[in-house]
């Protein structure tokens, strides 16, 4: 099945086994049974959700095998899976010994769309993706472009392809997993925010993560936007095979160089998508213009600012789609003020490098974290928080591993260590860090952990941090 034959070829009578249902795997499912494809639908779990799941395909006439996502099918001749299925699983390495190709929804969708289709910007990194995402689709929507926000930001990318309406260009969010199994996506222009280690499980190693976000470069025809103060995406573009022509595009906090977009005495500018870029810089926006204008944020900004200049917008559309972006709940979303101490939800935190960035914005700060590491250590982050913290409040499965950290790099900080796991934790976490907490603090929820051992998701975990502190503005009335 070769990139040409497929992207334009008939689908009648091919055998393509689905690996998942879910998300991506029903509408992927679905697009090629209607192309006239064989489709078989394999899942490991068999629950009452998957079986009510499998009975809609099946009234299609999709066969799907419940509690068997092992055993591949005979007479596959293509894979298309749910991105989360790891590499190593018995089926993937079924399919290489038969020589039986791999893709995933967004490969699916690349090769599915029309020869008109829009030209996707895409956005990958460990930290920051969807921000940038739905900032870039505001800054082009300003533009008077038909844009939407889709891929791994929850929108599907079959269903953007796919679906009667059209649009001129697509902002597309990327995770490690969907780019390992897209082998031909060839992106108009990519960003990669930052790197740093996540995922380490699926993807083996932290080369094989950054390899497999890399891919995002790989073909690009105007601009690879890379992180100037992270240098492990500079490397990444070097490494990238890209049309002639594609130039690196770097963005930085501090006062940009030539090709680059940075900041200069609190304005965005432009120092790439200029006449004269050794004498010249465009104003852009005010840093004020983002929202908020935390030192993470403006760089999500600069990222989203680059992809939207590579694709020809004006200066005017940056600014006015900057000014017009809200960003989604938990994502350094400022609850409310009390007694003087800012209180601020950035339950999406749920890794070291997000809680970094998140603690470089304020000063000082009460600190409410923990939760499930997922392997993390985090010596590196309580040192550079240090100085910072007034107090930290501690929660969570995988505390200790905090608090030790704590004792090691900051033992003059004083810590509160809640035992309790039930849903009250979080309304007594509140409680103690207003207690820490002097007017002009800050108290932040970054948990730099997982939420599921107390929490369904990091969603819930930010909504009872928003209920623990409405609580305390009506006392305080």
């Amino acid at each position: 099945m070769g990139s040409q034959e497929v992207s334009n070829a008939d689908w009648q009578g091919k055998h393509v086994t689905v690996a998942g249902l879910g998300v991506s795997g029903i509408p992927a499912a679905r697009a090629l049974h209607e192309r006239g494809a064989l489709v078989t639908v394999v899942n490991d779990g068999d629950d009452e959700r998957s079986r009510a799941q499998a009975a809609e395909l099946e009234a299609l006439g999709i066969t799907v095998r419940l509690g068997d996502g092992a055993t591949l099918p005979e007479s596959t001749e293509l894979i298309v899976t749910a991105p989360g299925w790891k590499p190593d699983k018995p089926l993937f390495l079924a399919a290489a010994e038969a020589d039986v190709p791999v893709w995933g929804d967004v490969e699916l969708a690349w090769r599915l769309r029309g020869p008109d289709a829009a030209p996707w910007l895409a956005v990958t990194g460990t930290n920051g993706k969807t921000t940038t995402v739905r900032m870039l689709a505001s800054i082009l929507e300003a533009a008077g472009l038909r844009t939407a926000a889709v891929g791994n930001i929850g929108v599907s990318l079959l269903d953007a392809v796919l679906g009667e309406e059209t649009y001129d260009v697509l902002a597309v969010e990327l995770s490690s997993y969907q780019l390992h199994w897209s082998p031909s996506l060839r992106a108009h222009s990519a960003a990669v925010l930052n790197l740093a280690p996540d995922h380490l499980d699926w993807h083996g190693s932290m080369s094989g993560y950054a390899a497999d976000k890399g891919r995002i470069y790989e073909g690009n025809t105007v601009a690879c936007v890379y992180n100037a103060q992270d240098g492990a995406t500079e490397d990444l573009v070097r490494e990238a095979d890209v049309e002639e022509g594609c130039r690196a595009i770097g963005f930085t906090l501090g006062t940009p160089g030539p090709s680059q977009l940075g900041v200069v005495d609190g304005i965005l500018v432009d120092r790439a998508f200029v006449a004269n870029r050794q004498k010249q810089a465009q104003e852009l926006a005010e840093v004020s213009d983002v929202n908020p204008p935390a030192p993470h944020n403006i760089a999500n900004a600069l990222a989203a600012a680059a992809l939207a200049r590579a694709f020809g917008v004006e200066p005017a559309a940056v600014r006015d789609g900057l000014r017009a972006f809200r960003p989604d709940a938990h994502r350094i979303e400022h609850i409310a003020d009390v007694d003087e101490v800012a209180y601020i939800d950035d339950s999406k935190a749920t890794n070291t490098h997000a809680a970094e960035a998140s603690l470089a914005a304020y000063d000082p700060i009460v600190w409410i974290a923990g939760g499930l590491a997922k392997g993390a250590t985090f010596d590196e982050l309580v040192t550079g928080a240090a100085k910072r913290l007034r107090g930290v409040v501690l929660m969570g499965a995988d505390r200790a591993l905090i608090r030790e950290a704590l004792a090691r790099h900051a033992p003059e900080v004083p810590v509160v260590d809640l035992g309790r796991t039930d849903t009250g934790a979080m309304s007594e976490a509140v409680r103690e860090a207003a207690r820490l907490a002097r007017p002009g603090d800050t108290v932040l929820l970054a948990p730099a952990c997982a939420s599921m051992d107390m929490f369904v998701n990091y969603n819930k975990r930010g909504e009872a941090f928003a209920d623990a502190v409405r609580r305390l503005v009506a006392e305080s009335a």
